[in-house]
């Protein structure tokens, strides 16, 4: 891999790295395992990182559990707009929850945790799936004086990319880098991450 020469005004953004993302998790993204080397190599390059963690209450209003009748990978309109129902998943103080045992990140100084709140899912770091309320990321990067932020972790199409869209949004320099991501890509999901993010001047390398 080649040194990307981060600065101090860089960041390592780690998203979703956890057991039901993985190999036998719940919700396994195909390869998802595969980014845990990718991922500690970088880091041994950032003197910053921060790691996001998909964080669900029993009975998380995105899962396909909690509407009678409804199958996962189906679509519902939530009072935010649509919403993919997915297998429960990442549930709090639940092992497929936890930060996947072979991530080496020990100088990470924040974990940030998402998808809390029951009744509203959020893919993004940086704001929940109203695009409206926050959690709190972007001001812990502008506080510190970050100015690009890479992403990296699971899923690229869904979490990675809204990450990315939404740091780009917020002002940062957003850069994924995408062998150190893997997608879901279901019905599209892939190409529309990838033409969203060229569009919203997210660079992906």
């Amino acid at each position: 891999m080649n040194e990307l020469n981060p600065g101090v005004s860089d960041l390592l953004l780690v998203i979703d790295v956890q057991n039901d993302f993985c190999t036998g998790g719940n919700l396994a993204v195909p390869g998802g395992e595969e980014v845990v080397p990718i991922i500690n190599r970088l880091g041994q390059q950032f003197e910053n990182v921060a790691i996001t963690q998909d964080w669900h209450p029993v009975g998380h209003s995105s899962f396909a559990s909690s509407h009678a009748g409804k199958e996962p990978f189906s679509e519902i309109d939530m009072p935010y707009g649509p919403q993919t129902l997915w297998p429960d998943h990442c549930i709090q103080a639940s092992h497929g929850a936890e930060l996947h045992d072979g991530l080496d990140l020990p100088h990470a100084a924040m974990i940030v945790r998402k998808g809390y709140r029951k009744q509203i899912d959020s893919y993004s770091a940086f704001f929940e799936n109203d695009h409206k309320t926050p959690t709190g990321l972007a001001g812990y990067l502008r506080e510190r004086g970050f100015k690009k932020i890479y992403c990296v972790g699971l899923a690229l199409d869904f979490c990675v990319r809204f990450s990315a869209v939404d740091a780009a949004n917020l002002g940062f320099h957003s850069v994924v880098l995408e062998n150190a991501c893997r997608a879901i890509d279901m019905m599209g999901s892939l190409d529309a991450a990838r033409k969203d993010m060229a569009d919203k001047g997210v660079l992906v390398v």
